[in-house]
């Protein structure tokens, strides 16, 4: 991706909350072949350093524009963990946008690089999923963080061992306004 590309999505996610939560023109992207691929992303919020919303897919089935405005209005509405996003918070927070590589099934958990590899875990019918970033944010090494992803599957902290939990990996290209200095 290119920088003018990173800056376009983030800058639609910001009018698109500003329309939503302002009543303000709602904003189109530029025609460009890349926002026509299906490609998993992840809108995440921020605000003032902390989490404030994260939700998106895995997969792509959808094409890059129409994914990032249904995952930039679920991080800021619909996430359980967090009220709906309020207009008193636009200048509040800081909007990431990671677009993820497709899965790559791991046969050992050995070989999942933290800070690199983003970890779908799958056992029964639960599952969890951590983006690559998670795990260096929070200071985890592997066994940590497959740890967490247990918890967050709703399995004991020790799944990542049975047999029969399964991992898939993949990378992100992660951006936020930070970066740019947009906010």
């Amino acid at each position: 991706m290119t920088n003018d590309q990173k800056i376009e999505l983030l800058t639609y996610v910001r009018q698109y909350y500003e329309h939503t939560l302002l009543g303000q023109a709602m904003p189109s992207l530029p025609p460009d072949p890349f926002y026509e691929k299906e490609s998993g992303l992840f809108v995440t919020l921020h605000r003032q350093g902390e989490l404030r919303g994260c939700i998106g897919y895995i997969v792509g089935y959808k094409s890059l524009k129409n994914a990032l405005r249904d995952m930039a209005h679920a991080a800021a509405f619909d996430d359980h963990r967090f009220l709906p996003l309020e207009a008193s918070e636009l200048e509040l927070i800081d909007i990431e946008i990671s677009i993820l590589s497709e899965l790559a099934d791991v046969h050992d958990y050995h070989d999942i690089l933290i800070g690199v590899d983003g970890i779908l875990l799958k056992n029964a019918s639960k599952s969890a999923v951590f983006l690559p970033q998670v795990a260096s944010e929070q200071g985890w090494d592997l066994k940590t963080t497959l740890k967490h992803l247990c918890l967050k599957a709703g399995l004991s902290v020790k799944a990542y061992k049975d047999p029969s939990t399964s991992f898939q990996v993949f990378t992100a290209e992660v951006f936020s306004e930070k970066e740019f200095t947009l906010v």
